[in-house]
């Protein structure tokens, strides 16, 4: 279908800080895609729709069931704040249309998916809390096609505490980090909760400084789990000074991927990738959202997306995604894989 035949895309926080680049990079991708713009304030909405071009100004309001909207049509909804009533994804389902969900933990995801398994031929429903919504998880799932099989999953992220973004992604955080229980990792093919010095790591940046790592619960390990056969997964971030900001420079973000297990050689092995962005999280975040939402409505990747609760790497093609992320900025270093001889090959 022509991008020109779509009702806009609600972009529910699109004049916010990560929110608006989302908004930015949609209409890079999809110059004659309609673009909806909610938020509380109408103005600062009115400015931003402006700013992205082919986009209109709406005000959402989350405690409403139909957001306040009336009888207004979107094509898709995009949810950048969390929606503590779930109206966003409710309204999406009544109206038959794709929702972007990416504020919500492991430990949060019960709701969610009740609505789907309550309506499960309603909507399209991306479950994207994973790290900068897939960001770490398809270029992880692209680099694992040099194994033949995987052992272990280790990935980190520097974050630097200067690029929290506004408000809202600054409430997630703290909800995820301070009101989670214990993290969730794999281990040897046994999910746990872990806590104290298990819940910690050294990991080294891409500059080779040694950094403490505390374990965090993005949906990552859940995606990883069910797309590897990796018996352990981790997920592990640096919260921080990132390396540039050390220079004097502005901030940027990493994500430290290290994989291992038999290589399609036959020989156990490990690799190390390092993906970099010097605008820090919110441009990549940004691409992960206008990627998905792309995908969801058959602009990109395949047909128009049937109803259905899916992540991200159910629906998007780890090489392009990686692909587009380059285009958009991402550096990608890969280390030279290490080979571990062992009897039993890994």
């Amino acid at each position: 279908m022509p991008t020109s035949k779509h009702y806009p895309v609600l972009i529910v926080g699109g004049s916010g800080i990560v929110g608006s680049q989302a908004a930015q990079t949609l209409r890079r991708l999809h110059p004659e895609l309609p673009i909806a713009i909610g938020g509380r304030n109408l103005e600062r909405a009115k400015k931003t729709a402006g700013d992205v071009g082919n986009a209109e100004a709406v005000k959402v309001d989350v405690a409403e069931a139909d957001l306040g909207l009336s009888d207004q049509r979107f094509s898709a909804v995009v949810m950048f704040a969390k929606d503590d009533t779930l109206n966003g994804l409710k309204h999406a389902q009544a109206k038959k249309i794709p929702y972007i969900g990416i504020s919500s933990g492991v430990f949060e995801v019960g709701p969610e998916m009740a609505l789907h398994i309550r309506a499960p031929r309603s909507a399209p429903i991306l479950m994207g809390s994973q790290w900068l919504v897939g960001a770490a998880t398809l270029p992880t799932l692209e680099f694992a096609r040099e194994f033949e099989s995987l052992e272990s999953i280790e990935l980190a992220a520097v974050f630097d505490e200067q690029d929290m973004g506004g408000p809202a992604a600054a409430a997630d955080f703290e909800r995820l980090t301070q009101a989670a229980p214990s993290p969730l990792i794999l281990k040897d093919g046994k999910w746990r909760w872990i806590n104290g010095a298990e819940a910690t790591r050294q990991v080294k940046d891409r500059e080779g400084a040694v950094r403490e790592a505390n374990t965090y619960t993005p949906l990552d390990v859940l995606s990883l789990a069910t797309a590897t056969d990796a018996k352990s997964i981790r997920f592990d971030l640096v919260y921080g000074e990132s390396a540039t900001r050390k220079r004097g420079e502005p901030f940027s973000t990493e994500i430290i991927i290290e994989l291992k297990g038999r290589l399609k050689n036959g020989k156990a092995g490990s690799a190390r990738y390092d993906l970099f962005h010097p605008g820090g999280q919110a441009p990549v975040t940004a691409l992960s959202v206008a990627i998905a939402v792309e995908r969801l409505l058959g602009l990109a990747g395949g047909e128009k997306v049937e109803p259905g609760l899916y992540f991200p790497d159910s629906l998007i093609e780890p090489a392009y995604a990686l692909r587009r992320h380059q285009e958009f900025g991402m550096e990608v270093r890969r280390a030279a894989a290490n080979f571990h001889p062992s009897k039993s090959g890994v």
